[in-house]
């Protein structure tokens, strides 16, 4: 066909879809060593963290209640970059952040404006897809090893006959407590945000499209406006369990603008309800700019028309993680991420249901784990499924859903994909420990599983310090565990200035070093994530975290000759290594000069490899 260009490319690994979770197993699995493709059909990254529809990352912290379990690894130090160059919460510097986190990546081959169009696989093993970038009218046929479906619809899985659910399960399946007692249809709907500001004069609005009437009793159960008013409404449910609603805020769009659709296809029905979710939302801006709201001042600065989703099709793994994983904290000898954000089951007719509470949020202490059999798509060899479409129940997915469980969820298909591929292209025929250490080594925590890594020399180290403040002893930094948790202190902070604070890592015997791994104090107690709410932005501090180290030495010794020194200046990062030369050594040091602006050196963990 005239103007139309067949690109034949192969590669190790194939991720479709560039959410968070997507770019995670991307950039994982190339820094693993893996030839990676990661294809988005969108012009950015970022799924619903993007500019195109401007959701703030939820995840197991469930927004600052459980602080210690904030996502680490490379959502983290996503959120890093995007703290050294984006103070006020712009966009589309956060979409330059994640566009550079992939582009800079020598084995990760980027394809943007490409959706997929058809999978062909044979004998449990997927073997190609094909797409058509926009742009440049160019029809790409991918073959690969292993495969990823981060397409948060379980496009690709479906495209290749992967089983996959729609709706609730039904009671008996599972036994979960809050499961219908028959399987229905019911799923969470799309949303358009939208982002306003007080302008200090009176605005007036003109609907500028055909718009959703709503009165006062359609939204009495849904906070709008810029009341000043209590921003959370607490329920008990008749179990006992605290329920949540907060869907409070005088300048973020709302969440609970939420529509499902009518048919049994929530995906085919994608362009009718964004329709008419355009309604609603200028609807809803109409009610509480000309009704008594006190929003005379309040302008609309952005409203978006690309529906964030939260719930279409759910594959079908070698495990399903299910509610009762998640109320009881279940822990799992293969579990390679973990979740905390609530259960957030919406309303099943979104905003239409009136009378309802737009989300039924069923709390629980603590986190879960979610094993790797969840990730596996059941009947393919080289297949993996990730993020919202991963395998769980409903109920389950409810909590597991929220963009930083998907995220580190992705940095571990795409860790574990780089072993895959090692292995002939069998997903299941990797050594899960060792991609559970590997994933710890990237700074990505399990709960309850410690650095068990043989290759890491300072396990057997002794350690010593210039000076330590109480209760955060220097040997902390080889006790296994990289931060802080509920109840137990992981680091070391030193008693003074930190310019004239040092570490020292005496080895067992003279070994050769060619590898520094530290991992500093990135404070998990304030909030670093982009958002439009104000209310987000207050609860974090400009800029990069004052408690990250940002000036330091790294030296090798051998008796008291130093036979390696290297200068690190204006680190932003947690994770940061300083590489070398193979040298033989019997100590590690490292000096301190200066942080980001605590006037302590911190650090939870030093990691020695030759």
């Amino acid at each position: 066909m005239q103007g139309f260009k067949e690109v034949h490319e192969e590669y190790d690994f194939i991720v479709v879809g560039g959410g968070l979770t997507g770019l995670c197993a991307a950039i994982a699995a190339a820094r693993h060593g893996a030839r990676t493709a990661l294809v988005q059909d969108r012009p950015v990254l970022g799924g619903n963290a993007s500019s195109e529809i401007r959701m703030h990352v939820c995840g197991a912290s469930q927004q600052q209640k459980k602080p210690w379990l904030n996502e680490g690894g490379i959502l983290h130090e996503l959120m890093l970059d995007n703290k050294r160059v984006n103070d006020y919460f712009v966009f589309s510097l956060w979409d330059a952040v994640l566009f550079e986190a992939a582009r800079k990546e020598k084995n990760l081959k980027l394809y943007l404006n490409a959706p997929m169009s058809a999978a062909h696989a044979e004998n449990g093993r997927v073997q190609e897809i094909e797409c058509y970038q926009m742009t440049t009218e160019k029809r790409l046929l991918l073959r690969a090893k292993v495969f990823a479906d981060c397409t948060g619809n379980g496009t690709l899985g479906a495209f290749v006959g992967a089983p996959f659910r729609i709706g609730s399960e039904g009671k008996a399946e599972f036994n979960e407590p809050d499961a219908p007692e028959k399987a229905n249809n019911r799923r969470m709907g799309n949303t358009l945000l939208f982002k306003a500001m007080d302008m200090g004069h009176p605005v007036k609005f003109t609907p500028p499209t055909e718009i959703m009437h709503l009165s006062e009793e359609d939204l009495h159960l849904r906070k709008h406006g810029p009341e000043k008013d209590k921003d959370v409404l607490d329920i008990v449910d008749e179990n006992g369990r605290k329920m949540l609603f907060d869907g409070y805020c005088p300048d973020f769009g709302y969440w609970w603008i939420e529509l499902t659709g009518e048919d049994a296809d929530i995906i085919s029905e994608y362009e009718e309800i964004r329709d008419d979710l355009v309604k609603a939302v200028y609807g809803v801006w109409d009610h509480i700019k000309n009704t008594d709201h006190n929003a005379e001042t309040y302008a609309l600065q952005w409203v978006g028309m690309l529906p964030g989703v939260r719930e279409s099709r759910r594959m079908e793994g070698d495990y399903m993680l299910t509610e009762n994983d998640v109320l009881c904290n279940h822990h799992y000898d293969d579990a390679v991420a973990y979740g905390g954000w609530q259960i957030d089951n919406h309303a099943a007719r979104g905003m239409l249901d009136f009378d309802k509470l737009p989300s039924d949020n069923i709390e629980f202490a603590g986190s879960y784990d979610i094993p790797y059999r969840c990730y596996l798509a059941k009947g393919f060899e080289n297949l993996y499924i990730s993020g919202r479409s991963m395998s769980a129940s409903k109920l389950a997915m409810a909590s597991s859903r929220v963009m930083g469980t998907c995220a580190i969820g992705g940095q571990a298909v795409g860790t574990a994909a780089a072993m895959a591929v090692q292995a002939g292209g069998n997903i299941r025929a990797i050594d899960i420990q060792e991609l559970r250490q590997t994933l710890l080594r990237d700074d990505c925590y399990l709960p309850g599983v410690r650095n068990e890594d043989d290759k890491d020399l300072a396990r057997t180290a002794q350690v010593t310090a210039s000076s330590e403040k109480e209760g955060f002893a220097a040997v902390n930094v080889i006790n296994g565990v990289s931060r802080n948790e509920e109840n137990t202190v992981n680091e070391w902070i030193s008693a003074g200035d930190a310019k004239d604070e040092w570490l020292m890592l005496r080895l067992a015997a003279p070994r050769e070093v060619s590898m520094v791994q530290l991992t500093f104090d990135s404070n998990f107690n304030i909030e670093k994530k982009i958002a439009l709410s104000s209310r987000r932005q207050k609860q974090q501090v400009i800029g990069v975290p004052p408690e990250l180290v940002r000036d330091f030495t790294v030296e090798l010794l051998q008796g008291e000759k130093t036979v390696f020194s290297k200068r690190i200046e204006g680190n932003w990062q947690r994770l940061c290594r300083v590489e070398m030369e193979k040298t033989l050594c019997d100590t590690v040091r490292v000096r301190f000069e200066a942080t980001n602006g605590c006037s302590e050196a911190r650090v939870f963990e030093v990691r020695l490899y030759e």
